[in-house]
């Protein structure tokens, strides 16, 4: 009877099977890498998502800034007394969506107003400083907005939404944090 023995050391063959796998392992990673790479998503996704901070400073009484947040346009407004007072004083009878203007603003910063800048009936992108209420005028259909955003006249259900936002300095506000 043959007796077999086995050597407890490494041979050439060992570590041909040890290099060969770890470079089948290294390839393996390597070819799947751009797939499971292509999964996230890119900066310019991830940058419309995150929160924006605005400088309000710069924003004269009665304009209109437009900005972008998640894709979506964004009406921030520096609004005059005349426009805060005819906005309170309307009287929620005689609107389609009934919301004070209180519920659409932070208190003691009544002259930011800060709305999603499309139109709630179609999404069409309203026009500034038009129509009977002085608010915004949406050409294509023919809403009508007050200095709150809220609908006076016209097809569209709702007002125009508020995003979340809020300051952080007396002039400064970040969307898309509550």
């Amino acid at each position: 009877m043959a007796e077999t023995t086995t050597s407890q050391e490494p041979t050439r063959r060992d570590f041909l099977f040890i290099a060969t796998g770890a470079m089948g392992a290294v390839g393996v990673a390597a070819a799947a890498w751009p797939f499971i790479a292509q999964l996230a998503p890119d900066r310019e996704t991830v940058a419309q998502g995150a929160p924006i901070e605005v400088d309000l400073a710069p924003i004269a009484e009665g304009q209109i800034v437009r900005l972008f947040w998640r894709g979506a346009l964004i009406f921030v407004r520096h609004r005059t007394q005349a426009e805060i007072a005819a906005a309170v004083d309307t009287p929620l009878s005689a609107l389609k969506d009934p919301q004070p203007d209180s519920e659409r603003v932070q208190a003691g910063r009544e002259q930011w107003l800060i709305l999603y800048g499309s139109c709630t009936h179609l999404g069409c992108i309203p026009l500034d400083f038009q129509g009977a209420y002085g608010g915004w005028f949406c050409p294509c259909h023919g809403s009508v907005f007050d200095t709150s955003g809220r609908i006076r006249q016209g097809p569209a259900p709702i007002n125009l939404p508020v995003p979340p936002y809020r300051f952080v300095e007396d002039t400064r506000i970040v969307i898309g944090e509550a």
